[in-house]
């Protein structure tokens, strides 16, 4: 489940580059890069937050198949429509909101039953499951690209959507009333104002928000940066992205192993601070051989919240408190999501990639200058994000050793 939707969220990299290059079939969105990430983040950040709906849905109906199982048409649908858009406006009806409630709807119910099941090694076991969006990530993101040179975009997405569909059909129909069960172990999806008042939520919930919107930018930028100003192309940069995905899938392992040893707020921690420390030393005014040690140091930092934000939900919170928590926190993860790939991309303006018919040597390199100053400025943007994260998550950790009266190295 998490190898096609997170692989499919994680490879709009590569229809970012296309939609805002010259060749883009959709009006007004070439060099567009606010309002064309603006459609991939309400399709990632649906994903998260749809589940304040969902977790409910789930309690009230009992049946995850037939909830899983809409949302895997809904999901492939979106993506089926948004082939035939010609509009900004189109893209964001089909391939944002629809495509979005589809995720939400298929991902939530599969995911509610899995920390039911696992009481030792939480973290590794949540590493395990989650590591399929790096393995998606890896597979699908050349794939997508010779694709999408192949068979053009139209195509590539019909192509794309009956696939997530098709693949959804078996996840959906094992759910079980059993599993049902399961998600109800979980606990109640209504949250407690007792638990909206703590310190550790509040601030729980700031630093969410903040890693979902810092860690997007690198993911969504990643080929616009690698053909705009390493003039890689387009298929070296989906290769770079697959080996972001791939490293990061066995990350999400290693970090979850890590922690069942180390702790995994502590891993948590230490996970988002390093992440920004990569953005900034590796990524900013960066070259080939400094963007590529920064592709992949950031897959293997990065997963780790990722990773392991399910199983501190229930150490922090108790597992009665799992699905309320569960979905206040990926709705605003929802919304972290929407609000920094975008925000970056006002930041980074619009611009032009195709510039004039035989540009001189000399306005192409003052173009390439004047733009890697503006992506510089996207990199101290999304480093000053992860890095206020990793603060919150913290002093989350200080907390709540503080609210149990007794500090522990390994939490």
């Amino acid at each position: 489940m998490t190898f096609h939707v997170f692989g499919t969220n994680t490879i709009y990299s590569i229809l970012q580059e296309f939609y805002t290059s010259p060749e883009t079939n959709i009006r007004g969105a070439e060099g567009q890069d606010a309002l064309v990430s603006l459609v991939g983040t309400i399709g990632s950040g649906l994903t998260w937050a749809g589940g304040i709906f969902v977790n409910p849905m789930i309690g009230h109906l009992g049946n995850i198949k037939l909830i899983s199982l809409a949302g895997a048409f809904f999901m492939g649908l979106g993506l089926i429509l948004g082939s035939f858009c010609n509009e900004l406006w189109q893209l964001y009806l089909t391939q944002g909101l629809l495509y979005g409630i589809g995720t939400s709807m298929y991902y939530f119910p599969v995911m509610s039953v899995t920390p039911a099941y696992f009481n030792r090694n939480r973290g590794a076991a949540m590493g395990i499951v989650l590591s399929g969006s790096g393995v998606g990530g890896l597979v699908m993101s050349p794939v997508f690209n010779i694709l999408l040179s192949r068979l053009g975009i139209r195509w590539v997405l019909r192509v794309l959507g009956v696939w997530n569909f098709v693949l959804g059909i078996p996840v959906s129909v094992v759910l079980t009333r059993k599993h049902a069960a399961a998600a109800g172990a979980t606990g109640q999806s209504r949250i407690s104002m007792a638990l909206v008042k703590r310190g550790t939520f509040v601030l729980q919930c700031i630093g969410a928000f903040l890693q979902a919107a810092g860690y997007n930018i690198p993911i969504y930028y990643l080929t616009t940066y690698s053909v705009s100003i390493l003039s890689y192309t387009s298929g070296t940069s989906s290769t770079l992205l697959a080996i972001c995905n791939g490293v990061n899938s066995l990350s999400r392992v290693g970090m979850g192993i890590l922690a069942d040893r180390v702790g995994r707020q502590n891993t948590m921690v230490l996970s988002i601070i390093l992440t920004a420390v990569s953005v900034f030393a590796l990524w900013y005014d960066s070259d080939r051989s400094r963007f590529t040690a920064f592709v992949v140091l950031y897959g293997i930092l990065s997963g780790g919240y990722n990773a392991l934000l399910p199983s501190t939900i229930s150490e922090l919170y108790g597992v009665q408190n799992y699905s309320s928590v569960n979905g206040v926190l990926q709705l605003v993860r929802g919304l972290g999501v929407m609000f920094g790939a975008p925000i970056a991309g006002v930041i980074l303006g619009s611009h032009s990639r195709g510039g004039t018919p035989t540009p001189s040597r000399l306005s192409k390199l003052l173009s390439i200058n004047g733009l890697k100053t503006r992506y510089n400025d996207v990199v101290i943007f999304d480093g000053v994000l992860l890095l206020a994260s990793g603060v919150c998550v913290a002093y989350v950790r200080w907390l709540d050793a503080r609210d149990k009266g007794r500090w522990l190295w390994r939490a």
